[in-house]
């Protein structure tokens, strides 16, 4: 197996991928395929989301507004697997960020 350094750790490929190019939420071409191939397809909801985000997604839905803290406890997920799977449902306009006060919450798109 090959193996990559990054800040003296030695990573897997798919490791090391994750931290030199991490999921960005705000990106209009991911967006733009997304939605775009999500209406071509037909797909409403958490219609063509993994288990996971489909999870997440109802989470959301039945509380109306969540942290990220809430959704990293919820689900034991690490940071970096939360957004990842929060940059997917962002880019299907499916969850957004909002700002309420000084806490940031994430709610449905629509």
């Amino acid at each position: 197996m090959d193996s990559y350094q990054h800040l003296e750790q030695a990573l897997c490929e798919d490791c090391y991928i994750d931290i030199r190019n991490p999921p960005k939420a705000c990106d209009p071409w991911a967006v733009y395929s997304a939605t775009r191939s999500r209406q071509i397809q037909g797909m409403n909801g958490a219609e063509g989301l993994t288990d996971l985000q489909k999870a997440i997604y109802e989470f959301i839905k039945g509380k109306g507004k969540v942290t990220r803290e809430e959704l990293i406890e919820h689900f034991n997920l690490k940071e970096i697997e939360l957004q990842s799977q929060l940059a997917v449902m962002r880019h299907c306009e499916l969850v957004k960020g909002y700002k309420e006060g000084d806490r940031i919450y994430l709610v449905l798109f629509r």
